[in-house]
């Protein structure tokens, strides 16, 4: 393959995504906010602070400059914060030209518009961009190493949805494409919320059977959030709903699962996001989908539990008592 990738965020993922993709283009550009990280990145060939133990390829370019980065890119992969996308996005616009293929690898939600991350993007740019979404079942550290791993590009434009398959593609990264954005966003977003849950049950030692429990009614909330804002069913039961979601509330890898284990030993919220340069996407996303899940009219008890651990002090162990004691009802309902 050939071509330019632009890598915008410079975190454990975007890290990985450099490392997994440098052989399908001649040159990617790796940018990072922080210079300091930047520079020693460039320098050691390895990012030390998020990504430990990996040495980027030699046509990786890791740099602090959103216009060098931007230069002579064919895709431009954003791989940023949620909470950053808007402000990066808005400093990108001198640099981006309409022929660019604009792929978000952002999970989560907007605090305050309640958008999803591509409709940040769309909001930024004006509609001018094709934008797809690639998201799926991936620790940074294993798609790093070279294990086998399978994510999905989801696009309104099957032509770009496509493109992206076509090129990100190889030996040990499978890309299927889709036409669900909606879905592979709001799955991709609503699994973190749900990790934190299966580390309050496995940190509460509540056994195989609470967390299976919790896994197939948080698909089903997945599920309806997603149908509630036009996604389509069937795109939750793939690698972006029920992939993701198995991966990122079973697996030690998991920061979302990690924030659960450590609420349920007592550590208080502020203690563990101060404790970690990592986001952990759930934590914000908790109240973004709570208000989503109002303005829609649709019922989702495992987010709400979440949101009054989170936000409002309530015990770990009583957000799950409340859980079990909700009225009984047929499973379809």
């Amino acid at each position: 393959m050939s071509g330019t990738l632009a890598i915008i965020g410079g975190g454990s993922w975007g890290t990985a995504l450099a490392c997994v993709l440098a052989p399908r283009f001649d040159l990617v550009r790796l940018w990072m906010h922080e210079s300091e990280i930047a520079e020693r990145t460039e320098r050691t060939r390895s990012n030390d602070i998020y990504l430990p133990g990996f040495v980027l390829p030699p046509n990786v370019a890791v740099g602090n400059c959103l216009e060098a980065a931007l230069d002579g890119a064919d895709f431009v992969l954003s791989v940023m914060p949620s909470h950053a996308v808007r402000t990066v996005y808005g400093q990108m616009m001198p640099w981006l030209r309409p022929e660019m293929r604009l792929v978000s690898a952002t999970k989560g939600l907007e605090m305050g518009s309640l958008l999803r991350i591509s409709e940040v993007i769309r909001d930024v740019t004006g509609g001018a961009y094709g934008i797809a979404v690639l998201t799926g079942p991936t620790f940074a550290r294993e798609v790093a190493a070279g294990n086998p791993t399978a994510v999905v590009a989801a696009s309104v434009d099957a032509g770009l949805a496509m493109a992206v398959q076509n090129q990100f593609s190889g030996p040990t990264l499978r890309v299927y494409a889709g036409d669900d954005p909606v879905g592979v966003e709001i799955g991709g977003a609503l699994k973190n919320v749900i990790a934190i849950g299966a580390g309050i049950c496995d940190g509460l030692a509540l056994g195989h059977n609470a967390v299976a429990a919790l896994i197939t009614r948080g698909l089903v909330e997945l599920t309806r959030l997603a149908v509630a804002l036009g996604g389509k069913p069937d795109t939750l039961s793939g690698l972006a709903g029920l992939g993701d979601l198995v991966l990122t509330c079973t697996g030690d890898l998991s920061r979302n699962r990690q924030v659960g284990l450590k609420l349920a030993a007592g550590l208080q919220l502020g203690d563990i996001v101060q404790s970690t340069r990592m986001v952990a996407e759930g934590v914000k996303t908790t109240s973004v989908a709570m208000q989503l899940a109002e303005r829609c009219g649709v019922e989702l008890p495992i987010v709400q539990e979440m949101h009054a651990v989170l936000n409002l002090g309530r015990p770990p162990g009583e957000a799950i008592k409340r859980l079990m004691s909700r009225t009984l009802r047929s499973e379809r309902e």
